[in-house]
Order: structure tokens, then C-alpha cells, then sequence
């Protein structure tokens, strides 16, 4: 490897950053698609501007000899995005990458193992955490983002916003998940978050600025649904896909 490609690679890496950012793509995408980039030129010495075909096919059965159908796709889409916005050159290998077609079903948690779940979780923020997403079928980060301004009990719906694709909506808010929640603010009082970090406990999260810790929130829910013996799939997109409760 010579010092000018790498010079080059890191000068290009950056403006690749910035568009990613002036887009307006989500930040697991912006991490996603910029990861890729830099592995995708560790991996062929940091000379990418002209890659083949064949050097494509290598590259990414190399990958999915060790990672998911998902991952090797955020590395083609992110190679994708580095051509077109940095390089300005026409993406030509549009069939390269074509998963295997599958529809599976989520595991659903039923009525009777959520409330397991919640009574095993001994942290009350957690606790009240996973009924809210539970109750309002939203996705683990949807809950991380909910703010008090969020919550209309007067129409008794909640506004969730910057979810999937950028989009905002609206979800019914049932008479139980605004009653726990109403008696969980008035321990944290936090004027902004609705789920706050706790870690000065429950009387500094008033002060907190970054909501519950999401390696945290996703730790504590696999810990929990094991010892419940939930035999479910434990990846938190909303608590192993938990279903509306009312």
C-alpha cells in the first residue's frame, strides 16, 4: 500500500461523510454505510475507485462466508453510495447481490408472558419501558425517543416520530399505558424525556439530556425473557415483538 492511496482513500472517506450527513439518512444508516466503505478499502488496500466485477464477487462471498445476507447488503449499498455521490460514477452492478427470497413470521409474545416479562424485570424504568412499547407496538428505539411533549391525552394517541423511513405517525394511547406513565414522570420529572437515564437514579434523571441506554434496555430484556424461559427469538426491535396489549 502506498501512503498516496491511502491519502487519497481518507480524503474521499471524509467527503463521503458528508454527504451521508447532508442526505438526511438516519444515523444507523450513515454508520452502516460509512463502515462499509472503510472495510471495503481495508480489505483491497485502500484502492477502490475502480473495482471490478470479479473483485466485487470476491469481496462479498468472502463476507457471506461469516455474516448475514443483511450485513452484505448494507456493504454493497454503502460501496453504492460512495460511487455515486463521491466518485460520480454510474453504479453498474445492480444484480451482483440477490438474497434468497424468505417470509418468516415474528414470535409473538402472548398476553400471559408479557406480564411475566414485566413482573420479573426488577428496574422500574425498564419495567415501565417495556409495557409502553409493548402497549404501543412501537420498535425499541421509537420508545428510546419518546419525549413528554409526545404524549396527547387529550386524543389519547402518541405521536412517534422519525420512525422507519424518516416517517412520523400516530398510535393510539390506551387509559392503562397513560396511567403509568403520568405516575412515572412524577418520579423523574424529567421536562423533556419521556424515559430518561437513570444513572444518578430516579431523583437526578430530572437533570438527564440522553434517554435509557439501549445496550441496556437490550441486556436487561435478554436476561429477563431467560429467566421467564420465554423460548423466543431475544432481538428488542419492540421487546421480541411484542403485541399490543390492549
Amino acid at each position: 500500500m502506498s501512503s498516496l492511496s491511502e491519502a487519497d482513500f481518507k480524503q474521499k472517506y471524509q467527503i463521503h461523510l458528508k454527504h451521508l450527513r447532508l442526505k438526511g439518512l438516519q444515523p444507523k444508516t450513515i454508520d452502516a454505510y460509512s463502515r462499509a466503505v472503510r472495510r471495503i478499502g481495508a480489505y483491497f488496500d485502500h484502492r477502490i475507485d475502480d473495482l471490478s466485477e470479479q473483485q466485487l464477487t470476491d469481496y462479498f462471498t468472502d463476507r457471506l462466508d461469516s455474516h448475514s445476507w443483511s450485513a452484505v447488503k448494507l456493504d454493497l449499498y454503502g460501496l453504492k453510495f460512495y460511487y455515486t455521490h463521491v466518485l460520480h460514477k454510474p453504479w453498474m452492478h445492480v444484480d451482483l447481490i440477490k438474497p434468497p427470497k424468505s417470509q418468516r413470521l415474528p414470535d409473538i409474545v402472548t398476553v400471559e408472558e408479557a406480564q411475566r416479562l414485566f413482573m420479573a424485570t426488577r428496574t422500574l424504568s425498564y419495567r415501565v419501558f417495556y409495557f409502553t412499547v409493548y402497549s404501543l407496538g412501537l420498535r425499541l428505539g421509537e420508545g428510546l425517543r419518546l419525549k413528554v411533549g409526545d404524549i396527547d391525552a387529550h386524543r389519547q394517541r402518541v405521536h412517534i416520530r422519525d420512525s422507519k423511513g424518516n416517517k412520523d405517525r400516530f398510535v393510539p394511547l390506551p387509559e392503562t399505558t397513560l396511567d403509568l406513565l403520568r405516575r412515572f414522570w412524577q418520579l423523574h420529572r424529567n421536562p423533556v424525556l419521556l424515559f430518561p437515564n437513570c444513572h444518578g437514579g430516579l431523583k437526578a434523571a430530572h437533570r438527564a439530556t440522553s434517554p435509557l441506554d439501549r445496550g441496556g434496555v437490550q441486556v436487561t430484556l435478554r436476561t429477563v425473557v431467560a429467566d421467564c424461559g420465554i423460548k423466543k427469538r431475544s432481538r428488542p426491535t419492540a421487546c421480541v415483538t411484542l403485541m399490543p396489549l390492549i
